[in-house]
């Protein structure tokens, strides 16, 4: 599958690297694919990984991932409007305000997204763990959960497969209208880990009985 990752930080540049091992294509869109940072990724990566703009990097990919920061949102769906037909996985939290992309109350960035960018079948995924988690998601005997969201239930298909290369059990939890709460468990997330100092190798599991 070629997936085109939108950043080369932290998240991103871990799924890449995953992937890319699991037989991917992996194509970063970055500002500037010429920056050491980003070559450094791409290095790291290898498995034939390549850097582009963030526009060719979506055009040629069948899965775009958006792994930016929430303010870098904006510039992001500017440069891919008007694509069609591609699986979009929404990485993102909105933690600190957007100016440019103020958020109605109850109203998910995953929504905004989607509402923006009408051409593109959006996933909210792989949110709800710190990036330095995801090159390792099993705790003691157990794997952490992927809770995922979405109204394409074939793109929610496909992201479960790409969550379970990872290591991930893959939890659906409905439309994207679900991603409210997801995003919510981010920041729950990261009350835990720094604001209560358990510190970041936590993760979610729904447990059953």
């Amino acid at each position: 599958m070629n997936i085109g990752i939108i950043g080369a930080g932290n998240v991103g540049g871990t799924l890449g690297k995953i992937w890319a091992a699991k037989g991917h294509t992996i194509t970063y869109g970055v500002r500037n694919p010429l920056t050491p940072k980003t070559q450094t990724i791409v290095a790291e990566t290898d498995c034939g990984a390549t850097a582009t703009y963030i526009k060719d990097a979506a055009e040629k990919s069948d899965v775009v991932v958006l792994a930016t920061p929430w303010e870098a949102v904006g510039e992001v769906v500017f440069q891919i409007l008007g694509l069609t037909g591609k699986i979009l996985i929404d990485c993102t939290n909105p933690i600190e305000p957007n100016p440019e992309w103020p958020l109605s109350q109850g109203i998910s960035a995953a929504e905004e997204i989607a509402k923006r960018l009408p051409g593109f079948r959006v996933v909210k995924a792989f949110n709800t763990l710190g990036a330095g988690n995801l090159s390792d998601v099993t705790f003691g005997a157990v794997h952490a959960d992927a809770f995922m969201c979405g109204d394409d239930a074939e793109a929610k298909k496909t992201v479960a497969q790409l969550a379970k290369e990872i290591g991930f059990d893959a939890i659906d939890v409905g439309g994207l209208r679900s991603a409210e709460m997801l995003e919510s468990l981010a920041k729950l997330w990261i009350t835990l880990a720094y604001q209560q100092g358990i510190g970041p190798n936590i993760a979610f599991k729904l447990l059953h009985k």
